[in-house]
């Protein structure tokens, strides 16, 4: 059996196999309420029909101005939370595991979606002020609101609560992002957090907030669900937050009671070169893993199966998170264990469908 159809256990959570859903975001939510709908039914249940192991649902705010956009969803109330069950009913239907990313975009949230305009939405026209860990803007947008030392407290609990309201949705795993450039992340980086309180200056304070979220996540979903949480591995800036800040704020979160380590990088500033290509990202997870040895997920334009079996038998990943492939094809999996001759179960709909055996 390849390593990418080896089941993987997590906590109380066994995963069928290794080739997991990236959060994407859908900017779908047309009534602007944080609601999920058909769109995303058919968006994530597409792609566990196609075999996917874990089916990770997009970055969804924990309070209405952590959304990046009008359109995007949420958890803060329990009308969304009573409209995630659909969605996670169907996913279980069909042997994969749920998870949901939640989020807050701080400074880079209240913006347009791409086919309905560019940078910040004003609040005459539905957007709203912005919060972060400082006053300085993201280039082109709003500037924000710095937020108070009591606020930023605060921000844990609102983690904690969505967490919780995740679970009864029928959610098996969450995960904190605290990459691209978000909240999260801007409070992380040197670049965009000169608090003089004490969620500022050291990397103790600087990874504070997400310290205090990791424990209200794990406090809030107890021990049997699975923890994860997405970095960015570098802001591609000198000073600016970098690998072995990563390495070392990933292990403080071990310690609170996160589980894998999703590993991403940039998203939080413009102008920075990003040397991409087929796996770009990968080295980042191997370096967290041979430092900390955690669990970790890789991304970045992992594209076959051929590709993602390989970055597995390394050894220095555990899992393998597909965004665009599985955009481009919803039974990447299905296709990826053709290629690596491993019979799987398909869906007894689609059976007709299997690839010609040689």
């Amino acid at each position: 059996m390849t390593l990418l159809f080896t089941p993987i256990k997590i906590r109380d959570v066994e995963v069928r196999n290794r080739i997991w859903v990236s959060p994407m975001c859908m900017y779908s939510c047309e009534d602007q309420d944080g609601m999920p709908n058909d769109w995303h039914l058919v968006h994530l249940g597409a792609r566990a029909i196609g075999g996917a192991g874990l089916v990770m649902a997009e970055a969804t705010a924990v309070r209405p101005e952590g959304r990046i956009t009008p359109w995007c969803t949420g958890i803060w109330n329990d009308e969304q939370m009573a409209a995630w069950k659909r969605v996670t009913a169907f996913i279980h239907a069909q042997g994969a595991t749920s998870s949901i990313q939640l989020a807050h975009a701080g400074r880079k949230a209240s913006t347009y979606r791409m086919q309905s305009g560019s940078g910040s939405v004003p609040i005459s026209q539905g957007g709203w002020e912005t919060i972060s860990s400082t006053g300085e803007a993201f280039q082109g947008y709003a500037a924000p609101r710095e937020l108070a030392t009591d606020e930023v407290a605060q921000l844990a609990l609102d983690f904690g609560t969505a967490a919780r309201r995740a679970i009864l949705a029928g959610f098996q795993s969450i995960e904190i992002h605290a990459a691209h450039g978000y909240l999260i992340h801007q409070f992380l980086s040197p670049l965009t957090n000169k608090r003089t309180d004490n969620y500022g200056g050291s990397l103790e304070n600087r990874a504070r907030l997400l310290l205090e979220i990791v424990s209200e996540v794990r406090a809030a979903v107890g021990s049997s669900i699975p923890v994860f949480v997405r970095f960015s591995a570098t802001d591609y800036v000198e000073g600016g937050w970098d690998q072995q800040q990563t390495n070392q704020v990933a292990s403080w979160c071990h310690e609170h009671g996160a589980d894998l380590f999703d590993i991403s990088s940039g998203g939080l500033v413009m102008g920075v070169k990003i040397p991409t290509g087929p796996g770009y990202q990968v080295p980042f997870a191997e370096n967290l893993k041979t430092e900390s040895h955690t669990q970790v997920g890789a991304v970045g334009q992992i594209t076959s199966g051929k590709q993602a079996e390989e970055i597995l038998q390394r050894g220095l990943v555990d899992v393998v998170l597909v965004g665009r492939e599985f955009l481009r094809d919803p039974q990447f999996p299905l296709r990826a264990a053709h290629e690596l001759g491993v019979d799987i179960t398909w869906p007894v709909q689609y059976e007709r469908g299997k690839f010609p055996t040689a």
